[in-house]
């Protein structure tokens, strides 16, 4: 892809996801944004155990907040995740400069931000019924690995 795949995570609450996404940033080349309040500091251990040794290596921004997010991203597609996405996350076509937006671990998007109309699609991750949700960090990995495996793994080994 020309430009990479952009998740957003709007008010993550785990610091442990998201040093996994941190690492799931620098192994993949996506770009991580974060829409605050985070329910963390980047001090907490938990973060740096799970990803911040390779902070260094991903392209990650905190932004104030999910209209901040939204203005400095620009975004021409926003797909977000949720569990009653009208669409499989197979079902789209990604392409480079994609937003991937994520809700909160505890409640997942609000209703406002997945009826906001810069969302171009409500997508979900296929599940057996009557289970509630996965988790914020294996959602993201199986919705980038999808976008990357439609892009031929452009520039993995």
């Amino acid at each position: 892809m020309k430009n990479p795949i952009r998740v957003l995570v709007d008010q993550p609450e785990i610091p442990g996801n998201t040093g996994n996404l941190i690492r799931l940033a620098a192994v993949t080349g996506v770009e991580l944004h974060l829409a605050e309040p985070l329910g963390f500091d980047f001090a907490d251990a938990k973060l740096r155990r799970a990803g911040l040794d390779y902070h260094d290596l991903a392209v990650m921004t905190v932004h104030p907040s999910l209209e901040a997010a939204y203005a400095a991203l620009a975004p021409e597609r926003v797909f977000a995740f949720t569990g009653d996405g009208a669409v499989s996350h197979t079902s789209v076509t990604y392409r480079g400069g994609d937003v991937l937006l994520f809700g909160r671990e505890s409640t997942g998007l609000d209703e406002d931000v997945k009826a906001d109309p810069r969302v171009t699609e409500r997508v979900r991750i296929p599940m057996l019924p009557s289970r509630r949700s996965l988790n914020l960090a294996n959602s993201v990995s199986i919705a980038i690995y999808e976008a990357w495996r439609q892009d031929g793994f452009t520039g993995s080994v």
